[in-house]
């Protein structure tokens, strides 16, 4: 079976600031802000929001060359010492669609200025959503995960190299 139904997305605002190139690691204490689309939006769009901690947002992976899709199986970040995962195993930016999703640290809500700390998404970056995070919508259960994950990301949000 192949459902290929497309659709749109708008863009809701734009990152502004923090980095200006996507790396692997230490985005710890990376600060940016999500500046939302003044042209549609007022500051009653993020009216609460301040009284949440952190945020889920999706974006578009905008710099990634779409000649580099992989669609099947490969080793993360090419790394020979571990094993091939699908697509769909990974969360890296060779995906159909292009999406991120980050969980980062709300600082402050200024109007629809969101000032936000660990995004690990650049200066520029699309937003495509905002979200508050709920405690009640994170894991049920017993989490798992193979062990390279944790080898790979042991220093993602790490403090930035100076």
């Amino acid at each position: 079976m192949t459902d290929r139904e497309t659709f749109e997305v708008e863009v809701l605002g734009r990152v502004v600031g923090g980095r200006v190139e996507p790396t692997d690691d230490y985005w710890g204490g990376t600060q940016a802000i999500i500046r939302l689309d003044d042209g549609r939006f007022t500051s009653e769009a993020t009216k609460g929001l301040e009284e949440f901690s952190h945020l889920e947002v999706v974006f578009r992976f905008h710099l990634t060359d779409p000649t580099d899709l992989n669609l099947g199986a490969r080793r993360p970040r090419d790394n020979p010492d571990w094993p091939e995962v699908g697509v769909f195993g990974h969360r890296n930016m060779r995906r159909l669609n292009w999406l991120g999703v980050s969980r980062c640290r709300l600082v402050k809500a200024d109007g629809l200025d969101l000032h936000v700390e660990g995004l690990d998404a650049v200066d520029g970056t699309p937003v495509l959503e905002v979200k508050p995070w709920f405690a009640e919508m994170g894991p049920r259960g017993e989490v798992r995960q193979p062990e390279w994950v944790q080898a790979m990301l042991g220093d993602y949000y790490a403090p930035g190299k100076k």
